[in-house]
């Protein structure tokens, strides 16, 4: 029999509709070392996935294929020294690199587009536009997440050598004081507030005209989840918190958090904005957020792309209970 704390779980499972989230390589965690990637690249079955920055490099004239095989990878010029190993497909190896924003390669047979359309593409079902299958979308954005950390944990914060990769991409080393540095991820609490029949949400300066969402912060050390959530919400919009219910998490290679979204109870209703933070904040009915979910309020206020936790947060409670 299903316990019944299982049988009140969504379905389906609520991270699953996020974009990033569909990533079903093996990782093998604890079957990488040198040897299994030195192996990955010799197989001929091996592909490898080539990031510039927040872009992907897809075929052209195909449905966002962004697997080559490393002989198409060398011919652009791909950093092949700098490969790490993100895991498999089957018995098939898939590898990642960088190469760089001089690399020159033929447009008519490869071009660039950023994780973030792939991303809301995809969720959009978009499929006359760059669009991503939730498998290569996840790999790439654990691929962007790895080969960011490489770049900037180049060097021992111990003793400042220069450090070198080790275990496939998941581990660098100093070889002067054997430090050995693990890839990091940064979590971000994003939550909705909600009183009765309305709930919270605000809007930064940066985000695209008429926006609304959720508000967000990273959980700080020696914190839980639930009091980063009173925290930044009370920093944010002086709302107090009650009770905070989990809800989905998102993985968000920009550059490497993990998005854990929260439902927040809140006792108080006055808004005391941080200016420095939000453009402006304020409460939300839900038939105006249902209205602004499906683009139809009469002032053209929306709210975030299917693709981002945000949305699913906000989704979910408004056509819920």
């Amino acid at each position: 029999m299903t316990p019944s704390i299982f049988r009140r779980l969504p379905s389906p499972e609520p991270s699953t509709l996020t974009g990033f989230s569909g990533n079903t390589l093996d990782r093998r965690s604890e079957q990488r070392n040198e040897a299994s990637l030195s192996a990955a690249l010799a197989d001929p079955t091996a592909r490898i996935v080539l990031l510039r920055g927040d872009e992907a490099m897809l075929r052209s004239g195909e449905a966002a294929n962004a697997l080559f095989t490393i002989r198409e990878a060398e011919a652009v010029g791909a950093a092949l020294d700098e490969v790490i190993l993100l895991g498999w497909d089957g018995s098939s190896p898939r590898l990642a690199t960088t190469i760089t924003s001089e690399t020159s390669f033929d447009v008519d047979a490869f071009h660039a587009v950023s994780l973030r359309t792939l991303a809301i593409n995809g969720a959009a079902g978009n499929l006359l536009a760059d669009t991503a299958d939730p498998e290569t979308l996840g790999a790439l954005a654990q691929a962007r997440a790895l080969l960011h950390w490489h770049r900037s944990c180049r060097y021992c914060g111990r003793c400042g050598t220069r450090t070198t990769m080790a275990q496939g991409g998941y581990r660098r080393d100093c070889p002067n004081c054997e430090a050995q540095f693990f890839p990091r991820t940064d979590p971000v609490a994003i939550m909705l507030a909600i009183h009765e029949d309305n709930c919270l949400m605000g809007r930064q300066a940066r985000f695209a005209p008429g926006t609304y969402s959720c508000l967000a912060g990273f959980v700080e050390p020696g914190e839980t989840i639930e009091d980063a959530v009173r925290r930044e919400i009370a920093e944010e919009s002086g709302v107090k918190i009650g009770r905070v219910a989990y809800h989905a998490s998102q993985p968000w290679p920009f550059p490497m958090s993990l998005m854990i979204g929260c439902f927040a109870e809140a006792i108080s209703t006055n808004i005391v904005p941080d200016t420095h933070e939000l453009e402006d904040c304020r409460w939300f009915s839900r038939a105006e957020t249902l209205s602004m979910l499906e683009g139809n309020h009469p002032n053209g206020l929306s709210t975030p792309p299917r693709m981002a936790i945000a949305h699913t947060l906000i989704r979910a409670w408004a056509e819920g209970d």
